[in-house]
């Protein structure tokens, strides 16, 4: 994993799967003055901030006590008892008229340092890796999120990949043009894109659980990326499986997955150069 800042302030606290609905009001008012007192220059969210009911409002308490730009993407949470489309209008909505939200797949890049930009995509378990017809893995997405309710396997598979295809389309471009201005370039999506970075529980998931927990469409994207622009290094952040693993792709590409606990939200400190050079992490914060 990566290596946090020791002994000067943090350019970059990275969280993931914070799922802050499962704390008191009191409990995400601590965490975040927790956070805004490391003082980042920028926080970076990996998805599941709460739920499509609470998950504006969290992001607005997040900001008011970080004196910091906060960039986030959504996590399949964040849509739960809501619907896709409903769930990033009021997002948008959000972010118009707080100057330090920004959810990262309505801009192109967001630099952190000269060399050194931030570009986001949601992802989605998108049904292309691992058994998806042998899996007797059903989700709470399945009944809790409107896109996916009452599909029949067929029906859901196909919206799935639907879904993954829309974040790799999202993508695509945006990071080709980040990577024609920066060298080093962070990716932030909640789904892990391969195989090697859904960790659980210090392994890969098995093939019942990959096909939920995987977005192969945003994987092929940064494959094609990585091979196209061997002078450019690419970092992904994401979480989704609550399970912490480093996966190296490519000699310029490495994924990290953040850990996460239900109730016990962290943050990482995280020290630019890592972003440039893959090495070893601190503790989380």
């Amino acid at each position: 994993m990566l290596r946090a800042m020791a002994d000067s302030p943090p350019r970059l606290v990275w969280a993931t799967d914070l799922h802050l609905n499962f704390l008191t009001e009191t409990g995400v008012r601590a965490f975040a003055r927790r956070l805004g007192e490391r003082t980042p220059a920028a926080v970076v969210v990996t998805g599941d901030t709460g739920e499509a009911t609470d998950v504006c409002g969290l992001l607005a308490t997040l900001s008011a006590h970080v004196d910091a730009p906060i960039a986030f993407v959504l996590g399949n949470h964040d849509y739960y008892f809501g619907s896709v489309p409903e769930v990033r209008a009021s997002v948008r909505a959000l972010c118009e008229t707080n100057a330090r939200l920004t959810w990262l797949p309505a801009v192109d890049a967001l630099p952190l340092a000269p060399d050194l930009a931030l570009v986001g995509v949601d992802g989605w378990g998108d049904a292309r890796l691992g058994d998806v017809r042998g899996s007797g893995v059903w989700l709470n997405d399945f009944r809790m999120i409107a896109e996916l309710r009452h599909l029949f396997r067929d029906a859901l598979i196909a919206r799935l990949n639907a879904l993954g295809d829309a974040e790799a389309q999202s993508l695509a471009p945006r990071l080709e043009r980040t990577l024609a201005r920066y060298p080093n370039v962070v990716v932030a999506t909640h789904v892990p894109p391969f195989a090697e970075a859904c960790w659980h529980e210090g392994r890969i998931s098995d093939p019942d659980w990959l096909p939920y927990f995987t977005c192969k469409a945003v994987g092929d994207v940064l494959l094609d990326a990585a091979d196209r622009h061997p002078d450019r290094h690419l970092v992904v952040l994401c979480g989704h499986t609550h399970g912490q693993g480093t996966a190296h792709l490519r000699p310029n590409l490495v994924v990290h997955t953040g850990p996460a606990t239900y109730g016990a939200p962290a943050f990482r400190p995280i020290d630019l150069d890592a972003l440039r050079h893959a090495t070893p992490a601190g503790p989380a914060d």
